[in-house]
């Protein structure tokens, strides 16, 4: 879903758009929150009432991995960057590794 389609599904879906709302964390930016919700919105017809909460918990995953360059599994973030394709987030932080920091300063 593109920003435009996000719009218009929000726009057609109301009551799911403002239950959607309720999830964000007060600690979100905007920027971080518009990302999040779009892998929500994007995945919320693939999960039960009941299967919510793992619905909020990847995409936790996914926007700590993005924003926070939190690591995980390989297993989980295949499944969370499968869930998140198309979802575009400008300017997103790149982060390294220790390891690629310590073998860039070694081959100076």
């Amino acid at each position: 879903m593109a920003t435009l389609d996000v719009d218009d599904f929000i726009q057609q879906n109301r009551a799911l758009a403002d239950q959607v709302e309720t999830f964000r964390g007060y600690w979100e930016s905007e920027k971080h929150w518009q990302a999040r919700r779009e892998f929500i919105l994007r995945n919320i017809n693939d999960y039960d009432f009941q299967q919510l909460d793992h619905l909020l918990s990847l995409s936790m995953v996914w926007a700590n991995n993005v924003f926070l360059g939190c690591r995980y599994s390989t297993e989980l973030l295949e499944k969370v960057k499968e869930m998140a394709e198309g979802i575009v987030v400008e300017d997103a932080p790149v982060f390294k590794t220790r390891d690629e920091i310590i073998k860039k300063q070694q081959g100076r």
